[in-house]
């Protein structure tokens, strides 16, 4: 069984770390801005983040706990589900993320049976309340691999869900282009809007009697961290290719849903196996071939930050084989220059926008470092 979201913790086997070279039609690629990873605190295995209340970045890792950062440093857990989850396969605490008034936490995660889930938790005074605890969204895993994972809410104020295509390898389910099923998908659901959530009137496929309402996007094989861009609100979505090609996803802001990112009858830009290309098939605006360097893309966030004014709308992403912290200039969905900020993040596994829109890298080693100028 292939797996390609190669985290040494998750799958037991080292990838070799290596220079990156983004095979595209641009030019080689430039250091993008003088900057610096300066580590500000270090934690298990951490796997997601988020924006927190009061100026905090919130910490999942992987084994079950979240825990705060702050000014003086990273504290102790604030919750502990280490008792529901595993981290067999690719399992774990997957996503953190909180609503637009810090109202509600919500936490993304796979049950000891391999279930991805999303639970959601009151807030009051800045802290959970654990006995306002409920579940949201759960989808039966048919394998251990490709969960997705990641949650965060768009600016239209809806929780947006990433899900892998089940798993194994090469999507033998044909989940990726299924539209009944919400596995391979990104969904758009309303969880204070219903019991336990309502499905938004305008989701493209709510008329669509063989499709599931929650979908928003579909043929993603392991959309490992989307973002959108909090100056523009377009969206961004790293997926994890299977064997030679990694991709970066986008969409305008002004979308309304429905695209096909084209797994499993694409790989990046390319027919898998054989495959057709779908007539309705939304391609990469970005692409790299792993030549047997990279192995697993890692999304970022677009730079919004005021620290670096070099930076600043520029999409910031890694690969978790690499490590390199790695630019892309967009321009109306088409990449005008690629580079990279002369910086190692080891095994990034995931980037934190802070509410102040500077960006923390995660390495799944222990480390979490804020991109700073040099």
């Amino acid at each position: 069984m292939k797996v390609r979201t190669r985290i040494t913790a998750i799958v037991g086997a080292a990838c070799i770390a290596a220079s990156l070279a983004l095979a595209t039609a641009s030019a080689a690629p430039q250091q993008s801005a003088s900057v610096v990873l300066n580590e500000v605190a270090r934690a298990t295995s951490p796997s997601a983040g988020t924006a927190g209340p009061d100026g905090t970045v919130w910490i999942a890792e992987r084994a079950g706990t979240v825990r705060v950062l702050n000014a003086q440093g990273i504290g102790e857990p604030v919750l502990d589900i280490s008792d529901e989850t595993t981290i067999d396969g690719e399992r774990g605490l997957l996503g953190i993320a909180f609503d637009p008034d810090f109202a509600h936490f919500y936490i993304s995660f796979t049950d000891l049976e391999g279930t991805s889930t999303v639970d959601e938790f009151a807030m009051e005074g800045g802290a959970i309340r654990p006995d306002t605890r409920r579940t949201v969204l759960t989808q039966t895993q048919p394998y251990s691999n490709h969960n997705g994972g990641d949650i965060m809410f768009g600016p239209d104020g809806y929780l947006y869900i990433g899900l892998g295509d089940g798993g194994s390898g090469g999507d033998p389910d044909g989940n990726g282009q299924n539209l009944g099923t919400l596995l391979g998908k990104l969904l758009r659901i309303d969880p204070g809007g219903g019991d336990p959530y309502a499905i938004p009137a305008d989701n493209p496929f709510v008329d669509d009697p063989t499709a599931r309402g929650e979908i928003w996007a579909y043929g993603l094989r392991n959309p490992w961290r989307f973002s959108f861009d909090a100056g523009t609100g377009d969206l961004l979505i790293g997926d994890v290719g299977q064997s030679d090609w990694e991709e970066i996803d986008w969409a305008p802001a002004a979308s309304k849903g429905g695209e096909n990112y084209g797994w499993s009858s694409m790989e990046g830009n390319h027919p898998f196996r054989g495959g057709t290309e779908p007539a309705n098939h939304v391609p990469p605006v970005h692409e790299y071939d792993r030549s047997g360097l990279g192995c697993s893309v890692t999304g970022g966030y677009v730079y919004r930050g005021d620290a670096i004014a070099g930076l600043k709308g520029t999409y910031v992403f890694s690969d978790y084989c690499d490590g390199t912290i790695r630019t892309l200039q967009i321009e109306n969905g088409e990449v005008t220059g690629e580079g990279d900020l002369g910086v190692q993040g080891g095994e990034v596994i995931s980037f934190v926008e802070g509410g102040d829109g500077e960006l923390y890298v995660l390495a799944i080693g222990g480390s979490i470092s804020r991109i700073d100028p040099a």
